[in-house]
């Protein structure tokens, strides 16, 4: 393929191609080496991005009844696990003009109805089915079964969100553009959508959102009621996409250097986006009337741990709960719903719980 680029924080980062693609461009090279006899060593696919790819083909197969082959995907500059994993596709031939598609070895088997397909279904979704049927049409109209399969699917499943939205024994064949944009947030926005709606979907009526592995940690610590959902710093994005769902309540856990950013209105955490920690405890500190000589001294905190140390120290605790209201009140008017529970909690690394409204 011509590489194609995006700018991400100033830098030029390479774009890949998904499973998706890797798998149609397998099953048109295998279509093609079944009906001509002949290897190929690279096929043409348009993409729903409309970017035309030429992918190499490897490890092609000729037999009587079938053909196969592989293509390497490559993920570009994306941190993707799948990266560099052989996408391989079968191919027989039928005579009633119908594309089959199933999933074979190391291909992911959907163990709920939702957005992925049918329970029972192989995981493949229906972009990539589309973009199979279309381009193996392209070589005859003649109909074909397709088996796509990925040896290494199983352990590489292992390292995905997969077990978390109802996708069993393998990886997902996925991909709406046929493109791969390095740190994608609409991708991780996705993931945690599919995660919310697999919750639901298993009956949860309460839902308990962290930002990270030690929010997670926090959570089974306290024993807390619900489904676990990590949102990372997509807080306001995860809570408008629930807030569309009949969810009886949700629990927020969070370290306090992203939760005194939401108590000031902040909805994505990231530092990226808005880094107003210390900015939040002084303006919680000039409510409660704290000392001028306290609220300089937060002010030249540089992280938020430092800051709960001096306002721990000169005993204005209260600001805490204060934020922890401060955070309920603005997902309220973020969301403008007054009718489901909102429960948020506050911990420190270094001093535990701080502060929260769960029981």
């Amino acid at each position: 393929m011509h590489d194609q680029y995006v700018i991400k924080d100033g830098r030029r980062l390479r774009c890949g191609y998904t499973t998706g693609s890797c798998a149609t461009a397998a099953a048109k090279a295998a279509a093609y080496m079944l009906l001509t006899g002949k290897p190929v060593e690279s096929i043409e696919i348009d993409t729903p991005a409309g970017i035309r790819l030429q992918l190499a083909v490897e490890k092609p197969v000729i037999a009587e009844e079938y053909a196969s082959c592989c293509v390497v995907k490559d993920a570009g500059d994306d941190p993707d696990v799948t990266d560099k994993m052989e996408i391989f596709a079968r191919v027989t031939r039928r005579e009633d003009g119908v594309v089959n598609i199933t999933g074979g070895e190391g291909i992911g088997t959907i163990t709920r109805k939702g957005f992925w397909g049918d329970a029972g279904q192989a995981a493949i979704n229906p972009v990539p089915r589309q973009m199979i049927a279309k381009e193996v049409t392209t070589v005859s109209d003649c109909g074909f079964d397709v088996t796509i399969y990925a040896p290494a699917g199983i352990e590489i499943a292992k390292r995905t969100f997969n077990q978390y939205i109802g996708i069993e024994g393998g990886i997902s064949i996925i991909g709406t553009s046929g493109i791969v944009e390095p740190m994608s947030e609409e991708a991780l926005k996705k993931t945690i959508y599919l995660e919310i709606d697999a919750a639901l979907e298993d009956g949860a009526e309460e839902l308990v959102l962290f930002p990270g592995n030690y929010g997670e940690n926090v959570v089974n610590s306290l024993d807390i009621r619900g489904a676990k959902i990590k949102v990372s710093n997509f807080i306001g994005d995860a809570l408008m996409y629930i807030n569309e769902k009949d969810v009886k309540a949700i629990t927020l856990v969070g370290h306090i250097g992203k939760l005194c950013k939401l108590s000031i209105g902040a909805f994505n955490t990231h530092s990226r986006s808005c880094d107003v920690r210390i900015e939040a405890f002084v303006y919680y500190l000039a409510l409660r009337e704290a000392p001028k000589e306290l609220i300089e001294k937060v002010n030249g905190c540089l992280t938020s741990e430092e800051a709960v140390k001096n306002i721990l120290e000169w005993g204005c605790n209260e600001i805490f709960e204060d934020m922890v209201r401060g955070c309920v009140d603005r997902i309220r008017r973020y969301i403008k719903n007054y009718e489901t529970d909102i429960r948020v909690i506050m911990y420190s690394m270094d001093y535990g719980v701080l502060g929260g409204t769960h029981d």
